[in-house]
């Protein structure tokens, strides 16, 4: 039917398939396959099951096909992963997951030939070791044979978008996440990758979101039963769309993209590249409309994730319901734990990890599965406050509400706790920001919706945020001189 698309939505821990259709002024999403997603460990790395992904994503399709007839579908995945190609268009190999230990110190050793200061001044992205940049180069160093014959460089969703059409580009919202950008020339930071030795050739073309790509192929069409369905570039970091549909009014407000990562800033016209975004942590990342994602990455529910995780290990599957349940009936302010802790990277065993932590520290040991998820979630909070206040000096003016969308949004625990602690109005909603945003830009591409601005309007007619306003801020403010010593003895 006119009007409809398909949003194939990639993360971390699972995919899905959507198809949404524009109505009086309102978007409705309909689910038709959902999968499972994760690494593969192999030989001690750990990878990404790319062509089970691929599969399932034709599986999607396929169920797509059965509901509507999508004039498009949009592709959205996690950021900084990557595939390389060589000249025939063949994979080399699969690609790595971004938690795999072979980043290792790798930003130490690379600031030894390049100065931190450099390596932000020429791409605006925060220092973090799962980054595009410092895989590629423990490539470098281990003098790996694929950089020799690679021809071609996409990331996840470019090498999906591949599969689906032929066509080799690369979203702008994604390459900005590699740290092999650079967000102020608006070109690869081919001066730096040279230093490094990385191969530059292999950086193609970069395509703004909302740019069409062509059909799907023959051969794909005739396995999905969608001939002619045009494959579109939405915002293909999963966080840009989900940015791009947050439903503010203004400028003064800030966002949280919530779910395993926590994305927080604010949407500015262009990139702050200083020595103060630097050091307080604050990346760059390309959005809608030539905007940048001022932004800073926090650990986000990971830490919660990964104890459901281990504690389904061991013959106790708890829903996140349950888990939220047990950490609201916990005493508050037992401890303070830092999410963005290295420790906490990619743990065996996260609740031993945060004891271990809470030892280091000095700090008491947690006694119940409650008590171990209120700490991670008020952890969370803390990192809301303590990011909200260097945003605010990087915007040079107040932040007057916060939005948080995703998956993050539904726990009202963790919405109450942020009011709380960082003493403003909190908006929760829409849980679909992502495939809200994908949606939005094939429909903007269309023809079919004018302006973000007017997609905006919909996601408020469609998703009415929910609003938290602060009660406890007094309680956070008198617990954070202990946080403050903790975090300066961690």
């Amino acid at each position: 039917m006119a009007g409809s698309y398909a949003a194939v939505d990639l993360g971390a821990e699972s995919g899905r398939v959507v198809v949404g259709q524009l109505a009086g002024g309102k978007l409705s999403l309909r689910e038709v396959h959902r999968f499972r997603n994760g690494p593969v460990k192999v030989a001690g790395h750990l990878h990404w099951d790319a062509l089970r992904v691929y599969e399932e994503i034709l599986t999607g399709l396929s169920a797509a096909a059965q509901v509507a007839t999508p004039a498009s579908v949009g592709l959205d995945t996690w950021g900084v992963d990557f595939g390389l190609l060589d000249r025939n268009g063949a994979l080399l190999g699969n690609p790595m997951h971004y938690r795999d230990h072979r980043t290792d110190g790798a930003t130490e050793r690379l600031f030894a030939q390049v100065p931190v200061e450099e390596v932000f001044a020429a791409t605006g992205i925060q220092i973090m070791q799962i980054n595009t940049l410092y895989q590629l180069f423990s490539m470098v160093e281990e003098r790996s044979p694929v950089l020799d014959v690679a021809d071609r460089y996409l990331m996840m969703p470019d090498l999906f978008n591949y599969w689906l059409c032929g066509e080799k580009v690369v979203d702008y919202t994604i390459a900005t996440t590699s740290q092999c950008y650079d967000v102020a020339r608006r070109g690869w930071a081919t001066s730096l990758l040279s230093r490094l030795g990385i191969p530059t050739g292999m950086f193609g073309q970069v395509v703004q979101p909302g740019t069409r790509l062509g059909p799907i192929l023959p051969a794909v069409a005739d396995r999905v039963g969608l001939r002619g369905l045009q494959v579109v570039t939405p915002p293909c970091h999963d966080t840009a769309s989900a940015v791009a549909a947050v439903p503010a009014r203004g400028s003064r407000y800030a966002y949280i993209s919530s779910g395993t990562w926590s994305l927080m800033g604010a949407v500015v016209p262009e990139p702050v590249v200083n020595d103060a975004a630097r050091t307080l942590g604050f990346t760059n990342e390309g959005g809608v409309s030539g905007t940048v994602r001022l932004l800073k990455n926090i650990a986000g529910l990971w830490l919660v994730q990964e104890c459901r995780r281990a504690w389904a290990r061991a013959g106790e599957d708890l829903s996140y319901d349950a888990l939220t349940a047990l950490a609201a009936g916990a005493r508050p302010f037992q401890a303070f734990i830092d999410p963005d802790d290295a420790s906490f990277l990619s743990p065996e065993d996260m609740p031993a990890a945060i004891q271990a932590y809470l030892a280091r520290t000095g700090q008491p040991a947690l006694a119940s599965r409650g008590d171990l998820l209120r700490a991670s979630l008020e952890g969370l909070a803390w990192d809301y406050r303590r990011t909200l206040a260097k945003l605010e000096r990087l915007l040079g003016h107040r932040v007057e509400v916060i939005h948080i969308v995703g998956g993050g949004s539904q726990n009202q625990l963790l919405c109450q706790m942020a009011a709380d602690a960082c003493g403003r109005p909190v908006l929760a909603g829409p849980v679909e920001a992502t495939a809200a945003g994908n949606l939005l830009a094939q429909a903007i591409s269309a023809g079919e919706c004018a302006s973000w601005d007017e997609a905006r309007e919909v996601v408020r007619a469609t998703f009415p945020p929910r609003t938290y306003e602060p009660k406890e801020t007094a309680a956070w403010d008198e617990a954070s001189p202990r946080v403050e010593r903790i975090l300066a003895g961690a």
